[in-house]
């Protein structure tokens, strides 16, 4: 089983920059992706981004491409998305999730139901 705990989120106002950080602990000898969900509100959660294990592959929604950045640390068991030129139609709960059973398809890296284990999320709200 692995723990994951979000952190970086808070109140910004459009334009500016939020880092999302989540710390992974418990089985995390291998974890083949690491990845984003949002929540907007009144709305189902939703893809953002995922990173693969080595960091070689990284995959966006198109609304975050060009203003999100996705990377992690191996080392540190974490995965970070750097969030620049916020929106307000980016306001959500974000979730951080692991991949870390075989057998994964990387085409389905950007469902839900692909990954193993969850964080509780951190909430982001991005004002006009």
């Amino acid at each position: 089983q692995v723990s994951l705990v979000e952190s970086g989120g808070g109140v910004v106002q459009a334009g500016g920059s939020l880092r999302l950080s989540c710390a992974a602990s418990g089985r995390t000898f291998i974890t083949f992706y690491m990845g984003w969900f949002r929540q907007p509100p009144g709305k189902e959660r939703e893809f953002v981004a995922t990173i693969n294990w080595n960091s070689r592959n990284t995959f966006y929604t198109d609304s975050v491409k060009g203003r999100f950045t996705i990377s992690r640390d191996n080392a540190k068991k974490a995965v970070h998305l750097q969030m620049n030129n916020l929106k307000p139609e980016d306001t959500a709960v974000y979730f951080c999730a692991v991949l870390n059973s075989r057998g994964y398809d990387d085409n389905n890296v950007y469902r839900q139901n692909a990954y193993d284990s969850w964080g509780q999320g951190t909430q982001v709200t991005v004002s006009s």
